[in-house]
């Protein structure tokens, strides 16, 4: 009897624990809040990071570190892009809006456009399922440029020459120390024509408008928000408030927590270009010396989605 008794008992006691670890315990167990997660890309559009002086750079590894980041947490349910670029290489371009429009098929994109947002920068923002734009953000410049760079007049006056051995026709083309000849300019307005109408689909694919729609826009012009929305180059004016109850909206939440992603830090790579950069300065050069000099230093004429203003 005594035994019997001593097993109730024991297990009462067991019972009463089980209570209160259910009940000490129940605050953490609940659900974890919806979130909409804002991501800042700011920059030129490029594969590798700038030199200080060249200033931010939005390259498809920082853009895919982010929404994998949002694509792991679950309580993510849509993002919005808060991008400020005036584009760069077609590359990078292309890349980035695989990527935005992978995650899309995953959780609503929203892009939100306040200052400048053109070119390779509005290329990577068709990817997304809403675009807001401020009434006076600055966007299109749908198109594609490419500059040669012909230094030969500077050898001259310098009095350098240069002896070039080529196997290949073309192989100097991109050398900047001659002029083109006029079936190498054929041959870079081809590759040029190519991205134009890639950008052309690109557009008239993520906006639903047809191509030739596209192209009577794609002069390279820019474009206020206001304009841009009338054109169907946006879907509503607003900002960042705006941009994040559509994407709530979208996502078919009635309230979520909003998650601010920080930018990156300023990297290694970073600070060896603003070391570079402090030793030209401390030499004479000025900052339009260093800009210039880069430029100089980049022959090839790639072509770009860029706004150049």
């Amino acid at each position: 009897m005594k035994r019997k008794n001593v097993v109730v008992i024991t297990l009462g006691i067991l019972l009463v624990a089980a209570i209160a670890v259910v009940i000490i315990l129940r605050p953490m167990a609940r659900p974890v809040a919806d979130k909409i997660a804002v991501i800042p890309l700011s920059g030129t559009i490029a594969f590798q990071e700038a030199s200080f002086l060249s200033g931010s750079t939005i390259t498809p590894g920082l853009v895919r570190e982010f929404l994998e980041r949002a694509e792991r947490d679950v309580a993510v349910k849509a993002i919005v892009l808060r991008i400020e670029s005036p584009g760069g290489a077609v590359p990078p371009c292309e890349e980035i809006l695989k990527e935005i429009q992978r995650i899309k098929e995953k959780m609503p994109i929203v892009v939100v456009m306040e200052n400048v947002t053109a070119s390779g920068g509005y290329y990577i923002s068709t990817g997304a399922d809403k675009i807001v734009a401020s009434p006076y953000a600055l966007t299109g410049s749908i198109g594609v440029i490419s500059q040669a760079v012909n230094i030969e007049g500077l050898y001259e006056k310098l009095g350098i020459k240069i002896q070039t051995f080529k196997g290949g026709k073309y192989k100097d083309m991109h050398s900047g120390l001659r002029e083109l000849t006029t079936e190498e300019e054929e041959i870079m307005q081809r590759l040029v024509d190519e991205y134009y109408e890639r950008f052309v689909e690109v557009v008239a694919d993520g906006r639903g408008l047809a191509r030739d729609e596209v192209r009577r826009l794609a002069t390279g012009q820019l474009y206020t928000g206001t304009e841009a929305m009338r054109l169907g180059l946006v879907d509503e004016l607003g900002g960042l408030d705006t941009a994040i109850d559509l994407a709530v909206e979208l996502a078919g939440l009635e309230v979520a927590m909003v998650e601010y992603y920080r930018p990156p830090r300023i990297t290694l790579w970073s600070l060896l270009g603003f070391g570079n950069a402090i030793r030209m300065r401390l030499w004479g050069f000025s900052a339009q010396d260093i800009i210039l000099l880069e430029t100089l230093s980049q022959h090839y004429p790639q072509p770009r989605f860029l706004y150049q203003g």
